[in-house]
């Protein structure tokens, strides 16, 4: 099977080295010195104390999509739009698009762009690119997804080490997701901290607590319900990844830009549509990109 994968960040790496190890061809679409790297040296999947060398292929080029069975659609959510535009022309009827990203808005606007369905894909992975070309997995890979054919594309995954299960809820996943990620990311790039040591800061418990309560009255706002189980699931990833860093403080520290916009500053937009104030998401969207600004190399 032939896979596009767009976006070559930690995330993207991760499945499409899962997926070209598995024996699928997997052609992946990234920045320059990602694509220079991939051709020299294949792309590095360092898991379980073992470092293996997937056998891809990388491009610049938008219009490499064309031919695909798949497209995975794993960039920034800001860069959603534009990444649609650009692949819009070259896609091929017979093509199923998915998008693996953060945010509950992703697959709306690529279905908007592309005039197709696109399968919103809720994905629960740690990993983070450990030098240019080379991915590391830090905890857990697996995906939930649902629409037309997401059986037989869960049967693919799961076939290559991915564990998928199809959901009749995908959007309460990522809604779910997206409650996990508010209480959690932007403290993580505000205190400059991995999980670990961030929980263990006075306080932060209850705040991460009242993040996702805020969250969840939205969520509830919006016709979703999110379980409970949520704040137990909050509390498990601090322990089970204590070293981990979110990704918003990864972005932070390499400079780049974040997704807090569709993160907490998605729960602050959906509010001030029912005449709800969220203080304490709109205070940490706020100070995330105050960071931004600054450049993000050091704790505020």
């Amino acid at each position: 099977m032939k896979i596009a994968l767009v976006g070559a960040g930690a995330v993207g790496c991760y499945y499409g080295a899962m997926l070209a190890l598995a024996g699928h061809q997997m052609l992946l679409i990234g920045r320059p010195a990602f694509v220079e790297a991939v051709r020299a040296q294949g792309l590095i999947l360092e898991k379980a104390g073992q470092r293996i060398v997937a056998q891809v292929e990388a491009t610049t080029d938008p219009a490499a999509v064309a031919g695909a069975d798949w497209v995975l659609v794993c960039v920034k959510s800001g860069d959603t739009e534009q990444a649609s535009r650009e692949i819009a022309p070259h896609l091929s009827a017979h093509s199923h698009v998915l998008s693996l990203q953060n945010g509950i808005s992703n697959a709306a606007t690529l279905t908007k762009i592309l005039a197709r369905p696109v399968m919103p894909v809720a994905v629960y992975v740690a990993s983070r690119m450990n030098g240019v070309g080379v991915v590391r997995h830090e905890g857990r890979g697996d995906l939930a997804l649902s629409g037309q054919h997401a059986a037989e594309i869960a049967t693919v995954l799961n076939a290559a080490g991915i564990q998928t299960q199809v959901s009749d809820d995908v959007m309460g996943a990522l809604w779910t997701k997206l409650v996990i990620n508010c209480a959690i990311n932007p403290l993580s790039a505000i205190t400059g901290l991995p999980y670990g040591e961030m929980v263990a800061q006075d306080g932060i418990p209850q705040l991460m607590e009242d993040v996702a309560r805020e969250a969840i009255s939205v969520a509830q706002a919006e016709g979703v319900t999110v379980p409970d189980s949520v704040f137990e699931t909050i509390r498990s990833i601090m322990v089970a990844m204590p070293g981990q860093f979110s990704s918003t403080a990864q972005d932070l520290m390499q400079g780049k830009r974040t997704e807090i916009d569709y993160l907490n500053g998605e729960i602050v937009r959906r509010a001030a549509k029912h005449g709800m104030d969220v203080p304490i998401n709109r205070t940490l969207t706020l100070l995330v990109k105050s960071a931004e600004r600054r450049g993000g190399q050091k704790p505020l």
